[in-house]
């Protein structure tokens, strides 16, 4: 009789999952997605033929397969296998409401990566350089208590390294620390550094540090790697990437689309709402199909969840130690709001641009330092990719603010959200309410796992569910790990592994974004 996989969630790592299971064994998939839409944090939304890219999604990945899969469901433009090489004429710009459904959009683009941090109204570059431009915004007193500073932590690191605060001050010096990471990452996660574990630089700042910074930009000097895989170089600091071109979502719809078209179920609205422990198994998933309100019971021969922690161990019924529940109920997450503006130009022109774009900043995104203000990241959706936006003479803003569910941020009306958003650009000087075209809010639940909370004794919840020889916990909320989508759809592709080998190795999945070259950055 023919196995079925039960795969919660349809982002990257559940629908990596069920692709990989169709094309590798003969398992079912069903994948169950208690949303309207899939891709998770990597989905793409729509407003007025606009599109958004929560959070911002580069396609680059160390891991050869990871590049391999993606080429192989959206070519990359020009390439042989893309419908533009094939015959069929591209458009020259998007109609409006565009989703990229004809073959010839069905393709990735090669876009140069420019991102920048703004602080006390000037922009530095990201990640930080020792160039004349950098010494010239911090002034020569500053830079020189840089350097001296960063020379103590060198020679007198803080040992033990327990706390966030601690790591960023080993690698950058405190001087620095203050001035770029610190402000920005309290924002992020709404506690002090001092009361986040260290653990979250390890997993997103692998080795970068001034010294390599610098090395690699004296190596830029010398040579340029045209090529994408950038093999030699910190993921940080790479230049280019590749983007689906209509948004990150485009690589998750048709991915979705293939998972069907081979016989796997993908169930929007479906939500997993309870799992059927019992002899070290998970027998069967509870499946609520929120549109009709109706509960389906589906027999599982496999699991494979990227549903929050938290709430897997809360929807298991079965002997479930108190301690696991107690660990799992603990766990916190940390969420964000997009405001997309739309807007006719901007106040603050950079000059480097002025002449091919005189209503563009140069930036993908750019990491917001000032003080009195919540908006902690702004993105210029245009430099993503054109095809993101409908009329190329507008600028198409995102404007990221991160909070907590349930919080005074996240419970303010939509109208209310705009106006901050609207208010606070016009307070850093990138944009006046005058030029404002429309805005869209959208909120965004448990993008990013906490290291706080409970976190510290997750050990205990990885003791009970490893053993349970057919649930694989796999992606970002999965596995409690700030992963980035290829990370997630590495663990997906161990997982998979496992069960077409019969053999469980939970630690080879929990080792994914261990290893030294899938750290990234801040």
């Amino acid at each position: 009789m023919s196995q079925t996989a039960i795969i919660i969630g349809a982002g990257p790592a559940g629908l990596t999952a069920a692709l990989e299971l169709l094309r590798s064994t003969s398992v079912h998939p069903i994948v169950l997605e208690s949303t309207d839409h899939v891709g998770g944090i990597a989905a793409t939304f729509t407003h007025q033929g606009n599109h958004i890219d929560l959070g911002g999604h580069r396609f680059f990945s160390k891991s050869d397969r990871v590049m391999q899969w993606w080429q192989e469901i959206l070519p990359i433009e020009g390439s042989p296998g893309s419908a533009s090489v094939s015959g069929e004429k591209s458009r020259e710009k998007p109609e409006n409401g565009d989703t990229g459904d004809a073959a010839e959009d069905r393709v990735m683009l090669l876009r140069e990566r420019i991102s920048r941090i703004m602080h006390g109204g000037k922009f530095f570059d990201y990640p930080i350089s020792l160039s004349p431009k950098t010494v010239m915004n911090l002034g020569l007193l500053r830079t020189a208590r840089t350097g001296i500073s960063y020379l103590y932590s060198s020679l007198f690191p803080i040992r033990p390294e327990e706390t966030l605060e601690d790591f960023f001050v080993n690698r950058f010096g405190a001087e620095l620390y203050r001035t770029f990471f610190k402000e920005y990452t309290e924002k992020v996660w709404g506690l002090p550094c001092t009361e986040i574990q260290a653990d979250w630089g390890a997993q997103r700042v692998k080795e970068l540090s001034i010294r390599k910074a610098v090395a690699h930009a004296l190596r830029s000097l010398i040579r340029k790697d045209a090529g994408i895989s950038q093999k030699e170089t910190e993921t940080s600091l790479i230049e280019r990437f590749l983007y689906p071109k209509y948004g990150p979502g485009q690589m998750w719809e048709e991915t979705r689309r293939r998972v069907c078209e081979l016989g796997g179920e993908v169930l929007l609205e479906h939500e997993a709402v309870s799992l059927d422990l019992e002899g070290g198994k998970i027998r069967a998933v509870d499946s609520l199909d929120r549109a009709k309100s109706v509960h389906r019971t589906l027999q599982a021969d496999f699991v494979l969840s990227s549903m929050p922690v938290r709430h897997l161990i809360a929807r298991m019924r079965g002997p479930i130690p108190e301690q696991v529940r107690q660990v799992a109920a603990g766990l916190e997450y940390r969420d964000f709001i997009t405001v997309g503006l739309l807007l006719t130009r901007l106040a603050r022109i950079d000059p480097a641009t002025q002449k091919a774009a005189p209503y563009l900043l140069p930036d993908n995104w750019i990491y917001i330092q000032e003080p009195g203000v919540h908006v902690g990241r702004l993105q210029v959706f245009n430099n993503w990719s054109p095809y993101l936006v409908a009329d190329p003479n507008t600028v198409w803003l995102g404007l990221e603010f991160f909070c907590s569910e349930g919080d005074k941020l996240w419970m303010l009306e939509d109208e209310a959200m705009a106006a901050l958003a609207i208010r606070e650009i016009e307070k850093i000087g990138l944009a006046s309410a005058e030029d404002v075209l429309s805005w869209t809010v959208i909120h965004q639940p448990k993008a990013y796992p906490g290291y706080f909370g409970s976190y510290e004794n997750f050990h205990v919840i990885r003791g009970f569910v490893d053993p349970i020889d057919n649930l694989f916990l796999i992606g970002r909320n999965g596995m409690h790990r700030y992963n980035n989508q290829d990370h997630s759809m590495l663990s997906a592709m161990e997982a998979v592994n496992c069960i077409a080998t019969g053999k469980k190795d939970a630690e080879r999945i929990w080792a994914t974004n261990a290893e030294q070259d899938y750290h990234e950055e801040k």
